[in-house]
């Protein structure tokens, strides 16, 4: 096992390195003309060639790589150009909301998805069953901003007890954080929990049918102790990539939620980026997301030599 996390840890430098080239040739060869962008408009073409100069865009790419790489080991993700502020800076600011919501939110999504999947699963083709896949279904099929606009009109605009926009940080309390993410966890996590609810249910439904589930019921042991302890356990690890799979949309940032709630996270910056054409800010966002998926990865990877210890690598 030691060995195996060893060799992984090992791999996300080759993986990285290959992004890293890729995210520089995307923002380098593209359309767009980064020093005419900051310029603007009404510059001239002197000014934009100074420009150039100053920003290292007149020097070959491989040059221009080394100088960029160099800085990104360090740390360094180099400087907005609509802010002219720290890209690492700006990062660690839509940082917190994001990892936050993703946190709320898939606790809230497993604690309701598997037990319904697992019930469904127990009373399968029953009333029940159907009901739940129903609103697994509906839950799925419902787009995500339509859900939030709904959300915050009835319980923001028409009740008035939950904040319709914005986020509050932790220093404020963890009930204004509580107040400010509660309508984007719901919104979001009705497309998670019908997909996990549908994947438990899948998944036991194959485990429930094995011999020794009916072995253990013919020793008499308690519904359940054989759903729980016994089947969910056998049964886990689709259950466990879909969340990994989860974990890894949430913080690269769920762009409409964001934007509906105005919750100022990695989606939003993202977004906000693109469309500015910031690619400095651009580049910093998908090197931070590439690397949070090879460590999710590494992290389901060994979750299933925990669940199953029949999995070797």
């Amino acid at each position: 096992m030691i060995f195996y996390v060893i060799r992984r840890l090992l791999m996300v430098a080759p993986v990285m390195a290959v992004v890293t080239i890729v995210v520089f040739l995307l923002s380098r060869l593209g359309p767009a003309d980064p020093a005419a962008i900051l310029v603007g408009d009404l510059g001239s073409s002197e000014e934009i060639q100074r420009t150039r100069i100053a920003l290292g865009l007149d020097r070959p790419l491989l040059a221009q790589y080394l100088t960029w790489i160099t800085g990104v080991l360090r740390g360094d993700l180099g400087i907005s150009i609509f802010t002219r502020t720290s890209v690492a800076s700006l990062i660690g600011q839509s940082a917190e909301p994001t990892i936050v919501l993703t946190l709320a939110t898939m606790i809230y999504t497993v604690i309701i998805a598997v037990p319904l999947g697992v019930l469904a699963a127990w009373r399968a083709g029953s009333a029940i069953d159907r009901i739940f896949m129903g609103l697994a279904v509906l839950g799925f099929s419902t787009p995500v901003f339509v859900l939030g606009y709904v959300l915050a009109y009835v319980f923001g605009n028409r009740l008035g007890i939950l904040p319709v926009q914005g986020y509050r940080g932790i220093e404020g309390g963890i009930g204004g954080v509580l107040a400010s993410i509660t309508l984007p966890c719901i919104a979001i996590g009705s497309t998670f929990i019908a997909l996990i609810a549908r994947v438990t249910r899948a998944s036991m439904l194959d485990v429930l049918g094995e011999d020794y589930i009916r072995t253990a019921h013919a020793k008499g042991m308690r519904v359940p102790v054989v759903l729980l302890i016994h089947a969910l356990k056998n049964a886990a690890i689709p259950i466990v990539t879909m969340i990994g799979i989860g974990f890894g949309v949430l913080l690269s940032g769920v762009v409409v939620t964001e934007s509906v709630f105005a919750i100022p996270g990695i989606g939003r910056l993202t977004v906000e980026s693109v469309f500015r054409r910031d690619f400095p800010v651009i580049q910093g966002i998908v090197l931070a997301m590439s690397l949070v998926y090879v460590l999710l990865n590494l992290v389901i990877d060994l979750a299933y030599t925990l669940l199953d210890p029949r999995i070797r690598y």
